[in-house]
């Protein structure tokens, strides 16, 4: 029970952290791109990895409650996108290489790219029109005993892997969605009359 509670603080603590330093220049564009893409009907393909496929996935229903032309990649009912449609690709390391393909895929048809990612000079972050960053830790640590870490002053997070990355991302995404109800001027009431109303 203690490692739940100290884990979810930590978590907590670390989202805070990043709110208090993300640049606002680079979520301003984000969302201005996001709310173009709304007013102009334009698709909007998200896409990710893993778990930070998850968050795209999650990120994408919010889309789609708010009014958007929103797929998620690899789903079969996802059509071809184009010039001015718009990705949103999450990837802490921004190298994964199924979002670094298909993020060169997109900028061949002249769609904007979107990199939610940790690492900007990553191939993604080259490749993107907009980069937010969103630190975290996406790696394990150095293979170098425990002992060594504390004099070298390494300490690991209790979060494992890329936990800090995705959930930072998740809590960031979600502060977009409500950016973008109070811009396009949308209640809860209307993302809730697009919810599903079919469901297992």
């Amino acid at each position: 029970m203690d490692y739940v509670r100290v884990t979810m603080k930590e978590i907590a603590a670390f989202i805070g952290r990043v709110a208090d330093r993300l640049s606002g220049e680079q979520v301003r564009a984000l969302v201005s791109t996001l709310e173009d893409a709304y007013r102009r009907g334009a698709k909007v393909l998200v896409m990710g990895a893993g778990r930070s496929g998850l968050v795209g996935r999650a990120f994408a229903m919010r889309l789609m409650h708010l009014g958007f032309n929103v797929y998620v990649l690899g789903e079969t009912i996802t059509p071809s996108i184009g010039r001015d449609d718009v990705v949103v690709a999450i990837s802490g390391s921004g190298r994964t290489q199924l979002i670094v393909t298909a993020a060169e895929a997109a900028k061949k048809v002249d769609a904007k790219v979107i990199a939610v990612t940790s690492y900007p000079d990553s191939p993604l972050g080259r490749l993107a029109d907009i980069v937010v960053e969103i630190p975290g830790r996406t790696k394990l640590a150095p293979d170098i005993d425990y002992f060594a870490r504390q004099i070298l002053g390494i300490h690991e997070p209790l979060a494992p892997l890329g936990t800090l990355f995705e959930d930072t991302a998740m809590a960031f995404l979600d502060g977009v969605t409500v950016e973008l109800m109070h811009r396009l001027g949308k209640s809860e009431r209307d993302l809730k009359l697009r919810h599903a109303n079919i469901e297992l």
